[in-house]
């Protein structure tokens, strides 16, 4: 019977939703678990009322360098205060940090612990810790995608679609036939857990285009390495029309322009979304940039986790709908869910 409530209900508009049974969020699962090439289906969720007991979670970041993860950390502080749980953070303080990741979550779970949130800094690096560490508490994965191995569940949407989403954007204004154009492509450091998937994305969906790229920069995305990447670029004496990259290269890059006279002859594009690159946008320098509401993945993660911990977990894979940015579109963005508020500062631990 409880089977056939749901089914009616999910044939209802989402207003009623939100009226008869409380909070919904809007989410995007696929038909397969953990595999991003299955079919996207629309998802109203409703989240957890409250936990059952004060849990204790372990998260784990990449970094603390840019916005974006200051985001996911605001969206998880919202939801642990709403259910009533508590979490310690550990940061690895950039993706060549391997060793320091597996170090810090191995050391937080042992600490006691009653689940892990993991951002990995590598899609396989960290699988033996993970596999151990999962016969011990739920692992659930955040943001970054992580093969699949000892892990509960997944709060993340396809960084493919979101290297997709930025390469159609440049692909729709340069249409296969129109005069070429070429671009300086950052896609972030080799062997992160979402670099080789934004950037298959990204060149699948210029393929077609009148865009071609004349070169490429890995690095780690704090702002020092990735403006020794952009200088590196404009010193080559390579003709360039686009700067495309992380959030941290579209921020940076700004700057950098303006300082060289170059802001009227190069168009920067970001693949994801943090406070530098929605002022940029806004302010017409930088022309777009995917959101994957980082907040709410970071809302999504904690949800998981306590369902994992208590036995309710039965949505295995989540997130929100990207959605790209441009600047006709800022007004319409929603920064409850996109982006951390000025004032707030990230917290490392919640009792």
């Amino acid at each position: 019977m409880q089977r056939i409530i749901v089914c009616v209900l999910a044939l209802l508009p989402l207003p009623l939703w939100a009226e008869t049974l409380g909070e919904v969020w809007p989410l995007q699962t696929h038909a397969v678990p953990f595999d991003y090439e299955s079919a996207a289906q629309p998802l109203a969720y409703r989240p957890l009322d409250r936990a059952a007991s004060r849990w204790t979670i372990c998260v784990s970041y990449p970094h603390l360098k840019d916005a974006y993860w200051l985001s996911v950390n605001y969206g998880m502080v919202q939801e642990a205060e709403r259910l009533g749980v508590g979490f310690r953070l550990v940061e690895a303080g950039g993706y060549p940090n391997l060793a320091r990741q597996i170090e810090q979550i191995t050391e937080c779970v042992a600490q006691g612990a009653d689940a892990l949130i993991v951002g990995t800094v590598s899609f396989d690096g960290l699988t033996p810790t993970v596999q151990a560490l999962s016969e011990k508490v739920p692992v659930i994965a955040a943001v970054n995608d992580i093969a699949d191995p000892g892990i509960a569940a997944k709060a993340a949407v396809s960084w493919y679609e979101m290297g997709a989403t930025a390469g159609r954007f440049i692909a729709a204004r340069h249409p296969k036939g129109s005069a070429p154009v070429r671009l300086a492509w950052f896609p972030g450091p080799e062997g992160a857990g979402w670099v080789g998937f934004v950037e298959a994305g990204f060149r699948e969906a210029i393929a077609e285009s009148s865009a071609s790229i004349a070169l490429t920069k890995y690095g780690d995305t704090g702002r020092e390495i990735q403006v020794t990447l952009i200088e590196e670029t404009l010193d080559s004496g390579i003709e360039i029309d686009y700067l495309v990259g992380s959030a941290p290269t579209a921020e940076v890059a700004v700057s950098i322009l303006r300082a060289r006279g170059l802001q009227d002859r190069i168009s920067i594009v970001s693949d994801y979304m943090s406070h530098a690159v929605f002022r940029g946008i806004r302010r017409g320098r930088i022309l777009a940039a995917p959101t994957d509401f980082p907040i709410m993945q970071g809302k999504l993660a904690i949800e998981m986790a306590v369902r994992a911990i208590e036995g309710r977990l039965e949505l295995r894979h989540a997130g929100p709908k990207i959605q790209l940015v441009t600047s006709d579109m800022v007004d319409n963005t929603d920064l409850a869910e996109t982006l951390a508020p000025a004032s707030f500062i990230p917290v490392f631990e919640m009792e």
